[in-house]
């Protein structure tokens, strides 16, 4: 089993999925947790048999173009404003406390047009738990791409630059078949490490102060769509129960030797940089504490997303470490 307790969007583990690899994804944020429980979770091939009575295209269509017919119907209903439009759209917003304009108004209302009629299909038992996650997966997508940021969700750009006036396009969220069953959860990192058992586990934490949270909560909404309170020039969602002790320089310590302490694996891999807010010395010395301890090292260029004033680069490269640790005591005659 090759797990990793800190998936973002599951890049790392979609490519060991495609060497036909068992894999475990988990993140606390539920938009990762709905995207990976599409790319990782799914692994046959989705029919939508369900709808069929709404789209009787799909009676004669191959499975090859059932999600391109499913996309296309939900592309072309009408549209209809809900809370993206408006709380999150200049049209929305027009006139209130907080006016913003993290999406252009169609793509806003077409965000909520097809985000509510998923939901619809979910609750009346029209999609399977597969068909819907690969809808949402393939929304959540489709409105990434038209969003009005420079890259993360912690601000809008007061003019709707070129790729946010495109309209939204709906397209599938594509996946690898394989014949294992894979497993996605949506837990606190620690309670799992507590309660579960792995082969090999990937770490690739938060390195600093910025909360994850905070930077993607708009992708949190659409994915739960429950219409949260929001405040605040940016319309911030309440994250405590999200906020990390990794982000924190007071906790991350005590968090990370509980978090390596507790795991049950073989092998434990830790990427983190130079710029982190645990030195290379608290690593080694809470990694070496399990067993035979190593690192990697690479220098790459600073990925500059925002070219802004308000933060002052210092550098223009970052080292990339890659820790690992062989744990004592667990491994099997196979080797």
């Amino acid at each position: 089993m090759f797990s990793d307790l800190f998936a973002g969007t599951g890049q790392v583990w979609r490519y060991w999925k495609e060497k036909w690899h068992q894999v475990w994804a988990n993140d606390l944020q539920y938009y990762s947790y709905a995207l990976n429980r599409h790319y990782i979770g799914n692994h046959h091939d989705l029919y939508f048999v369900g709808l069929i009575s709404e789209i009787p295209e799909l009676i004669i269509a191959s499975v090859n173009e059932t999600k391109e017919i499913v996309l296309a119907y939900l592309s072309g209903l009408e549209l209809t404003s809900g809370f993206i439009y408006e709380n999150y759209c200049s049209g929305g917003t027009s006139g209130g406390m907080h006016e913003r304009q993290y999406f252009s108004d169609e793509n806003g209302k077409q965000c909520d047009t097809i985000r509510t009629q998923i939901e619809i299909w979910k609750n009346e038992a029209k999609v399977t738990e597969d068909e819907y996650f690969f809808l949402l997966a393939s929304l959540l997508e489709a409105i990434d791409k038209v969003a009005n940021t420079a890259s993360v969700y912690g601000a809008f750009l007061k003019k709707l630059k070129k790729s946010a006036e495109k309209p939204l396009e709906l397209k599938p969220a594509k996946y690898h078949l394989n014949d294992h069953d894979h497993i996605v959860t949506n837990s606190d990192v620690g309670l799992l490490a507590a309660s579960s058992k792995h082969d090999v586990v990937y770490l690739d934490p938060p390195y600093n102060h910025r909360q994850y949270s905070g930077n993607y909560h708009i992708l949190e909404t659409i994915a739960r769509y429950d219409s949260p309170e929001i405040h605040g020039k940016t319309g911030m969602r309440d994250c405590r129960e999200q906020r990390s002790d990794y982000c924190s320089r007071v906790n991350v310590k005590r968090a990370y030797s509980e978090l390596i302490d507790n795991l049950d694996a073989k092998y434990i891999f830790l990427s983190y940089n130079d710029e982190g807010l645990m030195s290379l010395d608290d690593i080694r010395e809470i990694m070496s504490r399990r067993g035979k301890y190593g690192v990697f090292e690479r220098e790459y260029t600073r990925f500059k997303a925002d070219k802004t004033e308000s933060r002052n680069h210092k550098k223009d490269s970052v080292i990339e470490y890659l820790h690992y640790v062989e744990v004592d005591g667990v491994m099997d005659s196979d080797k």
